[in-house]
């Protein structure tokens, strides 16, 4: 992902040190980049009665649709845009991006 200096190379600056003055349309592209989007990782999903959700207490297993090797589903804003393996980093759970999805309109 780029980050604000490839951003201002891309959209402010000129070869030779110059700079020129962003068009409007790049500067709401370059806006985008500073919206924030909600990213959730699926590691799988179920189907349950509402009494037996009521009935599920403290240590319950619920399983899950995935074996323990399938990857999880990457959803930015209740789209689903990649899949990944759900990883440890020092005392953090992680995803590590391993397919991104097509996305079509």
């Amino acid at each position: 992902m780029p980050d604000q200096d490839d951003i201002d190379a891309m959209f402010g600056e000129m070869a030779g040190g110059g700079s020129v003055r962003a068009l409007p349309e790049q500067q709401e592209i370059s806006a985008v980049y500073d919206t924030e989007v909600e990213m959730s990782v699926v590691l799988g999903t179920s189907t349950i009665r509402v009494r037996d959700l009521l009935k599920l207490g403290r240590g319950a297993i619920v399983e899950l649709d995935r074996k323990i090797d399938d990857l999880s589903d990457i959803v930015v804003s209740g789209r689903m845009v990649a899949r990944g393996e759900v990883t440890i980093v020092e005392d953090k759970i992680a995803v590590t991006f391993r397919e991104f999805a097509r996305i079509n309109n």
